[in-house]
């Protein structure tokens, strides 16, 4: 992945940032006094370096977690639990399926930024954008959700956390 730019955010950017992820998090402080560094990339999303690592990404000025972000910031809303099967397709850049899905927040919408975690451990693998709501997700046929990040693509081998 080729980065244009990269370069501290203001207090106010940090702040707007902040107030965006933290209601998603079980502990929002662990972003607290972070730094922010946003890396402007040639491709559909922004990535947003905390403390050194692309935890977060803006996607249509839209921060949100990467996968490693996800895993380190343990996020508890807008979550999407697929079963096993659909693991090995996602992770090769596959869009979740509706069969495959387990469960879905509630509160997501359509065009929301989500989370895709597997169902035996809950452990976050991909990232994507809700095609329909939480509650149209379970379903016997379909696309649910678009996705846009996953292990093992680009931006998870940036770095290590």
């Amino acid at each position: 992945m080729k980065i244009k730019s990269r370069h501290h955010l203001k207090g106010s950017e940090s702040k707007k940032i902040m107030n965006a992820i933290g209601p998603l998090m079980e502990d929002p402080s662990r972003l607290t006094g972070a730094s922010l560094e946003i890396a402007e990339t040639e491709t559909e999303f922004d990535l947003i370096f905390v403390k050194d690592k692309p935890l977060l990404m803006s996607f249509e000025g839209e921060p949100f977690f990467t996968v490693r972000g996800a895993l380190l910031l343990s996020p508890n809303k807008k979550l999407v639990v697929v079963d096993s099967g659909a693991v090995k397709f996602v992770v090769n850049g596959a869009d979740v399926m509706s069969p495959g899905i387990v469960e879905a927040d509630l509160k997501i919408e359509p065009g929301d930024m989500v989370v895709i975690v597997e169902e035996r451990h809950r452990k976050p693998f991909a990232i994507g954008r809700a095609l329909v709501s939480g509650a149209e997700m379970k379903g016997e046929r379909g696309k649910a959700v678009t996705s846009i990040h996953y292990v093992g693509d680009e931006v998870w081998n940036m770095g290590e956390i």
